[in-house]
């Protein structure tokens, strides 16, 4: 098995198609179906539902998905120590960025924000892993949604930060044969909802459940992947929130409607922040909060 099957497993499973995640992957898409089809047969089962609109993680992709990132990190992490061990670590800037930016967000904001940053490094994770990279000192900047109604993630005097980029995170379902949601917020009189929920672990997590509670919901299916609760949004398996931005393309083209009468959106930024990773000078894009 080679780390760039997975590393192309994680990059499908986000884009949900196949030419966005050889684009993402500088591979030409031949040769990226090809390694899809290396892992799938190296593994023994099909990852990918494919389908004329995309495709959808399978039962067995879900369950990969749930360790690969994990496997994927620490290999890199292990690598990385190797290096610095040996002194030959590459004076790359390093960006922590959430699994929902690193993908909608974070490749065209960085070429025209930072266009002077020279080499840089791309740490995905989680929320919560994320904090940890930055308290610890191994990146020098962390993109990330906030709630301005929520405080501050990060202790303004150590962590400055400046606001990039605005989204709003919204409920969405599948549609019934009439055109409505299949399964509405907050439920129906006498019906708990299914939610397909964030794990604990998660920023947009926990900016919806500072805003909702969630206690009368079904949880029918839980992660801290925002491009994996879509997929289950998109087969029917519940509601979910998601960023516009990740859900924007099958609410378009009636995969996807929003799933409440009022608007019941949550706005959220899209932040910066800088912190004291490296050894170097600090490099920061421009901007301030």
């Amino acid at each position: 098995m080679e780390l760039v099957w997975l590393e192309d497993f994680l990059a499908l499973a986000e884009a949900r198609n196949f030419s966005r995640a050889a684009d993402a992957r500088n591979v030409t898409q031949p040769a990226f179906s090809r390694r899809i089809k290396s892992f799938e047969n190296w593994i023994g089962a099909d990852m990918f539902e494919r389908g004329p609109r995309g495709v959808s993680l399978t039962p067995a992709g879900a369950h990969v998905l749930a360790h690969a990132g994990e496997i994927v990190r620490r290999i890199h992490d292990v690598k990385r120590e190797v290096k610095a061990i040996s002194g030959r670590e590459a004076h790359a800037v390093r960006f922590c960025c959430t699994h929902a930016l690193s993908f909608t967000f974070f490749p065209g904001w960085v070429r025209t924000a930072a266009p002077g940053l020279g080499s840089i490094r791309l740490i995905s994770d989680n929320m919560a892993a994320c904090e940890q990279v930055m308290r610890r000192g191994d990146a020098e900047f962390l993109l990330c949604h906030h709630d301005p109604e929520l405080p501050e993630l990060f202790e303004a005097n150590r962590f400055p930060s400046v606001v990039v980029g605005r989204d709003r995170i919204l409920p969405v379902s599948s549609p019934d044969g009439e055109g409505r949601p299949r399964f509405p917020w907050p439920g129906e009189k006498g019906r708990r909802v299914r939610l397909l929920s964030y794990a604990e672990q998660s920023g947009i997590g926990r900016i919806v459940a500072a805003r909702f509670n969630s206690r009368d919901a079904e949880i029918a299916f839980t992660s801290h992947l925002g491009a994996t609760l879509l997929s289950m949004a998109c087969a029917g398996e519940g509601l979910a929130w998601l960023p516009l931005a990740l859900a924007e393309e099958p609410l378009r083209d009636g995969r996807l409607t929003v799933a409440a009468d009022m608007d019941v959106s949550i706005e959220v930024e899209s932040v910066c922040f800088a912190g004291r990773g490296g050894s170097g000078p600090r490099r920061r894009p421009s901007g301030r909060r």
